[in-house]
């Protein structure tokens, strides 16, 4: 059994460095949310020192609020927004002598294009503009990974080791009760339920089928690392080759 684990970085969070060495793929910052062209460029450079796949983080254009607030932009606009931030991480990673491997949308424009189906199309629509050889991530079993496919890009399904799921196999809304696992034990045991078992439980209480091929580590919180060595770890008592099997590096 194989199981990719991610990490977004470029985001101005400590500990970025010794994360890369617990994980097999990045999502960089372009800057709509975080990060600028210096910050990529060193998030590039990084990623490859360590030999992680990268990939690109568009957002909707909302620094102030991290990426977090719910926009309603047009789908040609959206489109314009993501090309140009897929288009500038791809451009500097490729002056390294890097490949972008996939597109991971961040926050909000995450979230929203998972259960909307003209944003996750404009989405999908726009990656393969920039190249449809990239891999598009999106939350396991969401409009995303249908708009992909609709596409005819490769997808990665991917789920969260510290959110808490609602029945229907979407995200509890951050800001909600058990929208975050805060209990590492409690993390790492769903997280090998969806890995192992293909099912993850909702905070109220039904079992929903999902498809793990990456799971998320949030690196911006105050125990990060030691939760991603954790994991790492039960991975590894468990017979989890934690490897880079869906996103490709090369």
């Amino acid at each position: 059994m194989k199981i990719d684990l991610n990490a977004d970085i470029g985001e101005g969070c400590s500990g970025e460095r010794e994360l890369l060495t617990l994980v097999t793929s990045v999502n960089i910052a372009c800057g709509f949310h975080a990060g600028d062209a210096s910050t990529m460029l060193q998030s590039v450079r990084q990623a490859l020192e360590a030999g992680v796949a990268i990939g690109a983080h568009p957002s909707f254009p909302d620094r102030e609020n991290f990426g977090r607030t719910a926009m309603h932009l047009p789908p040609e606009e959206i489109y314009a927004q993501v090309i140009y931030q897929v288009g500038a991480l791809k451009a500097l990673t490729e002056s390294l002598g890097g490949r972008l491997v996939h597109v991971k949308p961040h926050g909000m424009l995450y979230n929203q294009a998972a259960r909307e189906a003209p944003l996750a199309e404009a989405i999908a629509q726009a990656v393969k503009a920039v190249d449809p050889a990239l891999v598009l991530v999106g939350l396991a079993g969401s409009e995303s990974i249908r708009a992909a496919r609709s596409q005819g890009l490769v997808t990665c399904e991917e789920v969260f080791a510290d959110r808490g799921y609602q029945y229907d196999g979407s995200l509890v809304p951050r800001g909600q009760p058990g929208a975050l696992i805060e209990e590492a034990e409690l993390a790492i045991r769903q997280t090998l339920d969806m890995v192992q078992r293909g099912e993850v439980q909702s905070v109220t209480g039904e079992w929903v089928a999902v498809r793990a091929e990456t799971v998320c580590l949030h690196g911006d919180g105050p125990h990060a690392l030691n939760f991603a060595q954790r994991l790492r770890q039960a991975f590894r008592a468990h017979q989890i080759d934690v490897t880079c099997h869906e996103i490709r590096h090369s």
